[in-house]
Formats: C-alpha cells, structure tokens, sequence
C-alpha cells in the first residue's frame, strides 16, 4: 500500500522539508521575529532562495513573496531612513513597517489556508 500525501491538519506546523508548507511557515515566523533579533530575517530569506526550487507550484509563490518581502523591505528601509534627513523618513518608517507586517501576515493566512500567492512579486499589499 503506497503511503498518501498528508493533509494539512496532518503536517507540522513547522518544518525545514521545502516541500511542506511547515518550512515556509518558519519562513514567516522568522520574519515577524526579525523586529527583535535583525538577523533572523536574512535567515529567512536564505531558506526561501533554498527551498524555491525543490517546493510545489503553489507554495513556490510563498518563497518568492518571501523573497520579495526582505529584498523590498529593505530597499523601503534604505530610502526611509535617507528620508529621515529631512524628517518625512519618520513617517515612512513606519508606513514600511506596517507594509511588511501585513504582507508576512497575509501570506501566513494564505499558507494556512493551502492558497498560493496571488502575486508574489507586488510592490504594495
């Protein structure tokens, strides 16, 4: 008798095998975790380049919206903080920050639901 693909409510909630959802919900966690401990969002985004390849179609739209999530939030991070010179960099700091966290959060509910990303390589929410 061949062993079946394991339902949702049968995977881990987190995983490293780039073919579960579990790894790419670490991915997420790592993310939101990267508000205190900076680093764990560069670890994040290795995983995702590490894991795109081998993962199925839909949840290879998970890692490049994670990958576009670190590549664009830091990119926004940069000219925030250029920004700040003339004070207008305060505000959108903040406006980043809020980008971010909606889109580890919409794609964390999209994962949870085993729906791949829409468009994965948005500049907006």
């Amino acid at each position: 008798m061949s062993e079946s693909q394991p339902t949702p409510s049968q995977e881990p909630p987190i995983s490293t095998n780039p073919s579960e959802r579990g790894n790419a919900n670490l991915i997420y966690i790592l993310y939101l975790v990267a508000f205190v401990v900076g680093v764990t969002s560069i670890v994040g985004v290795v995983m995702a380049y590490m894991a795109k390849d081998e993962a199925p179609d839909w949840l290879k739209s998970h890692y490049y919206n994670q990958i576009n999530i670190f590549w664009k939030g830091l990119l926004y991070g940069l000219i925030s903080c250029v920004l700040m010179i003339v004070l207008i960099g305060f505000v959108l700091i903040v406006l980043v920050l809020i980008w971010y966290i909606v889109r580890v959060v919409k794609g964390m509910q999209a994962l949870s639901k085993g729906e791949p990303i829409e468009n994965p390589g948005s500049w907006g929410l």
